[in-house]
């Protein structure tokens, strides 16, 4: 992706690929603070930590015996979950590369985690319908709460300091209000694939399989905006905010990445954007505090870091 002047644009160029892994990648997320590290999860049933300054791999995890679907990073970065066909959540010491934790109890594999601020707790989002609450600090091997409002698959969650926030194959986003104890269900007609709150918990990105991304008001659950001309029918893609919440950023089925701005959803230069990888991409997440990096990853086995130049 060259570097262009004049109007608002994605332009980024490729710093490193990290590659390692056999088979599709499915997630990659940066460590938070500064953003160090990141990990990867994929068909391989591995997840791998990378410097993405360097393009080397630091350690790899291994203990999961299906593919790997969902990464999580505790607020500390010493720990991380990871889910996927296994069927439990494995919660794993980022340093010593064991898993302490695994929390069994869903009837399908786990497509989504997530911690709360706090790391204290994980919901998982399942194949079977539901979204299932843990407590980290209990020694309970139960679930604290089973969410089963879902009459399909839940692809995507995510949890607020006051929310949990589930997208479905159903077409429905679910959000339960921890301190109304309330449930508010929007309906976008389309099987969901993935949820990206703002900062500020105003705002929701939800990626539909109509080729679609709309930015909703999480309170009253109107689309405020919707962001469309990328190829998205099949596969689970994730769109995101980009640098400060102005623009949005979603890969797609052809290997590309497609970016608009939040305000009049027009897609930004280039546009159309090349091809950067040479099949679907699955993944894409902007660097949390850096403007000039994100990290894309696709079911060609590989993951890309981009930077300004």
């Amino acid at each position: 992706m060259a570097p262009s002047r004049g109007p608002p644009t994605l332009a980024r160029t490729l710093h490193a690929t990290l590659d390692s892994h056999k088979g599709a990648v499915h997630v990659a997320r940066y460590s938070n603070g500064p953003a160090k590290y990141v990990l990867t999860g994929g068909q391989d049933r591995s997840v791998r930590l990378w410097n993405p300054a360097t393009g080397l791999e630091i350690k790899t995890y291994a203990g999961h015996g299906y593919e790997v679907l969902s990464i999580t990073v505790a607020h500390d970065n010493v720990k991380f979950a990871s889910s996927g066909g296994d069927r439990s959540v494995f919660i794993w010491d980022v340093a010593t590369g064991t898993t302490t934790r695994r929390l069994a109890g869903h009837m399908g594999k786990i497509n989504a985690v997530d911690f709360n601020e706090d790391a204290s707790v994980i919901a998982s989002g399942s194949f079977d319908c539901s979204v299932r609450l843990w407590d980290i600090r209990s020694q309970s091997r139960q679930p604290m709460q089973i969410l089963d409002d879902s009459r399909d698959a839940i692809q995507t969650l995510c949890v607020g300091s006051a929310y949990i926030m589930s997208g479905s194959v159903d077409g429905h986003v679910r959000t339960y209000d921890l301190r109304m104890g309330m449930l508010t269900v929007d309906y976008l007609g389309q099987p969901i694939t993935s949820l990206a709150p703002a900062h500020d918990a105003q705002t929701v990105l939800a990626a539909t399989l109509d080729a679609r991304v709309h930015l909703l008001d999480l309170h009253t659950g109107s689309a405020l905006n919707t962001f469309t001309g990328h190829s998205h029918a099949e596969y689970r893609c994730r769109a995101c905010f980009g640098h400060a919440e102005a623009s949005v950023i979603c890969g797609d089925e052809n290997g590309q990445v497609w970016a608009w701005d939040l305000l009049d959803a027009t897609p930004l230069l280039p546009n159309p954007p090349p091809k950067i990888h040479d099949k679907v991409i699955t993944w894409v997440e902007h660097h949390p505090t850096d403007p000039n990096e994100m990290i894309t990853a696709s079911a060609d086995g590989t993951v890309k870091v981009w930077r300004s130049r």
